[in-house]
């Protein structure tokens, strides 16, 4: 029988999510890669488990998560519930996401409310719970008036099916509408989950100004670009088992950054500050960049966790490193840069 550490809350940091009473952990788990087929459902619980040990709460999942069947990865989430987290899910925040391919059809994709409530209540179903704490829209619907998309997300807030709703993949202009249109439904978006890493930083183009004005909070998705910013992938990426996952986007990033520093450093696998101190590998930089703690490793501009953008914190595992070894070994990592820092920067250091 699965017993959590009783020290689990000491090491995490929690950040309030926007102007929410929510608190979310630094570091969450993501379930979109890792949780399907990949690995035995033994496997998948001791990673589970190790992260809510480390303190992580938040679980992120969507309908279509988990190769080779959508919706594996909410099944075997469903099935560690029974197995071991289960007595625990007052101390958890589960999120999933709809918008899409889900199912053949007409009704099994983008943002229509029939598509929406369904999906929701089938990933209830396969979790086994009666509510999620988040659930999001997963991506604009450029057909669907964004009107009925936000009913629908407030209906289900409404129906006690989801505690707070959000969005994903929304640009700013997008993200301004549909968090004017949720406010005026009295069910405030909470949050918005982006892909934001060194190498891909559009959101600092407009969005995050809009979310810290509105008061959103922002977590972001790939942290470490699913492994780009780590050393596993420095002398190209292998072919079959281990290499790139179904869905993923690595061979994409080297061309996606617009910091060719970072480049070069993806490249010789280190990653110097300056004269200030030893550098950080590759891990701990973007680790660090996307907890808003990381301002010196590339151009200026707007970072999550700075007074323009209201981070609640950034989603591990996935394609990332972060499956058995990166929730175990980045959590860490991240440990170690936090006390390097200290040491150099001093008691204020964090």
């Amino acid at each position: 029988m699965y017993h959590p550490s009783e020290r689990r809350y000491e090491g995490m940091e929690y950040k309030r999510c926007g102007r929410s009473g929510l608190k979310l952990p630094a570091m969450s788990l993501g379930l979109w890669q890792n949780f399907g087929t990949e690995k035995t459902l033994k496997e998948q619980e001791e990673i589970l488990c190790h992260a809510f040990d480390r303190g992580i709460t938040h679980f992120d999942l969507a309908n279509n998560y988990g190769h080779p069947a959508r919706g594996l990865a909410e099944e075997n989430f469903g099935r560690a519930l029974k197995d071991c987290l289960g007595p625990y899910r007052d101390e958890l925040a589960v999120s999933t996401k709809a918008g899409y391919d889900m199912w053949q059809g007409p009704y099994g994709n983008w943002g229509s409310r029939k598509y929406l409530m369904a999906s929701l209540d089938q990933s209830l179903r396969r979790m086994g719970l009666d509510y999620v704490d988040i659930f999001y829209h997963h991506r604009p619907d450029p057909e669907t008036p964004l009107e009925e998309t936000m009913e629908a997300l407030s209906d289900m807030v409404r129906q006690g099916k989801a505690l707070y709703v959000g969005i994903s993949n929304y640009n700013a202009e997008q993200t301004a509408a549909a968090v004017k249109l949720l406010r005026e439904n009295h069910t405030p978006c909470l949050i918005h989950q982006v892909r934001y890493n060194l190498l891909e930083r559009q959101a600092e183009d407009g969005l995050f100004s809009v979310l810290s004005e509105n008061g959103v909070g922002c977590i972001c998705f790939s942290p470490l670009a699913q492994g780009a910013l780590t050393d596993k992938y420095l002398r190209g990426i292998p072919a079959g088992p281990g290499g790139e996952h179904r869905g993923s986007q690595i061979s994409g990033c080297g061309d996606a950054g617009k910091n060719k520093e970072v480049k070069r450093h993806c490249q010789s696998g280190r990653h110097d500050p300056g004269p200030d101190g030893p550098g950080l590998d590759l891990t701990e930089a973007g680790g660090d960049f996307c907890s808003g703690r990381g301002q010196q490793y590339g151009p200026a501009g707007q970072q999550p966790g700075s007074s323009e953008a209201p981070a609640s914190g950034r989603r591990c595992a996935e394609g990332d490193p972060c499956s058995a070894r990166a929730v175990k070994d980045g959590q860490e990592q991240t440990g170690q840069s936090r006390s390097a820092r200290k040491h150099r920067e001093g008691s204020n250091g964090v």
